[in-house]
């Protein structure tokens, strides 16, 4: 049946957003990890439920349990009560508040996890899934899994590439950083394990020096490395653009996931400092953030990958025009399993939403998470 514009009407009229509950959640991980720069046992998600017309928005971030903290004592105050229909007003609202704390870090992935949940709201509203709210661009986007933690032995290593290399994903990324000499056999065992065909990625976290990754570049492209990510860091922008230049043909040079808002995504493609920009919903704002960053990748011509977080990502990288892939990340892929109902399985190397479910599409499985409230 048609809906009439007075209906139409009547649905778009404003819905207040009755409350926000934000929780967090320490999740260990299934094996000691680390990459060039960092070593973890454990991840913290945020989750954030926004509550109006009778519906529930989930959005969720992996951050610092000071984030639910910042959300709960700030940020619930600017947005309950206001209009459930105007998320971008909410997130101007909400970026206002913090103007004394600053963009970067905690507070951007605070605003970026109630971000993700108005948005989901408004589409729940109007019983539609994100993609359809936002308008898809494509019906699935490709994705590369990721892993190859620096602490996995090379049996390790080689039996996850090769596990998602028989999953139908074609290209795999690892960590790399932590001994130039050491990475270039784990480089090597990688390629072993995932065959001539798959493409293979790695990922230094900034750990060598400019020259260092110069060096790296010429003897990763010997074994068929076309994405080398973060060889130096990524607030070295000279340095980027330096590589950028330099590196071989056919390798990619890519940043951007530590960007926590648009601005720094426009210094970095203004310098020129990347073959690829990454953004995290989780981490620039959300899905405004995000719809943001795809835009002055669209300006500068140059294509957008999404950093982790696949059941947020999928819905953004099939509503954005220039999204290449996304990134199937262990340690997000194994939490979304076990937090939420409706999380999709990659397909030929791609995941697509479910259209058959409004919002993002998955259901948070409160039972099952509890055991890991922090």
């Amino acid at each position: 049946m048609c809906t009439s514009p007075t209906e139409l009407l009547a649905t778009l009229q404003r819905i207040a957003i009755d409350r926000i509950d934000a929780r967090e959640y320490t999740v260990p991980t299934d094996f000691p990890e680390s990459d060039g720069t960092l070593e973890w046992n454990a991840t913290t998600l945020v989750v954030v439920h926004a509550f109006g017309g009778g519906e529930v928005g989930l959005g969720y971030t992996y951050a610092d349990l000071a984030t639910g903290t910042l959300i709960r004592k700030l940020l619930l105050k600017v947005v309950e009560g206001q209009d459930a229909m105007s998320p971008v007003a909410n997130w101007n609202a909400m970026v206002r508040r913090i103007r004394n704390l600053g963009r970067p870090g905690i507070a951007s992935m605070a605003i970026s996890a109630v971000d993700a949940a108005l948005w989901d709201l408004k589409a729940r509203l109007l019983n539609l899934p994100l993609v359809s709210l936002l308008g898809m661009v494509r019906a699935s986007v490709p994705i590369y899994g990721s892993g190859g933690f620096t602490s996995y032995s090379d049996g390790q290593l080689r039996n996850q590439f090769a596990g998602w290399v028989e999953q139908g994903i074609p290209r795999v990324k690892m960590k790399i950083g932590r001994d130039a000499t050491a990475d270039l056999c784990r480089v090597g065992v990688a390629r072993e394990a995932i065959g001539q065909a798959a493409e293979l990625f790695v990922d230094a976290n900034g750990a060598y020096s400019r020259k260092q990754a110069a060096a790296q570049a010429e003897k990763f492209a010997d074994m068929g490395v076309s994405w080398f990510e973060e060889p130096v860091s990524s607030d070295d922008l000279e340095g980027l653009r330096l590589l950028r230049d330099r590196a071989p043909g056919g390798m990619d040079i890519a940043a951007g996931e530590y960007g926590y808002d648009s601005w720094y995504f426009r210094r970095m493609l203004e310098a020129g400092a990347v073959d690829v920009l990454q953004a995290d919903a989780t981490r620039c704002g959300g899905i405004t953030g995000f719809l943001q960053a795809s835009a002055l990748c669209e300006a500068h011509h140059i294509p957008l990958s999404a950093h982790t977080a696949p059941a947020i990502h999928t819905h953004l990288g099939c509503a954005t025009t220039p999204l290449r892939h996304l990134e199937y990340f262990h340690d997000h892929v194994r939490i979304e399993k076990m937090f939420f109902d409706g999380i999709r399985s990659p397909i030929n190397g791609e995941l697509s939403p479910d259209l058959s479910r409004p919002g993002i599409g998955v259901e948070f499985k409160q039972i099952d998470a509890e055991r890991f409230a922090a």
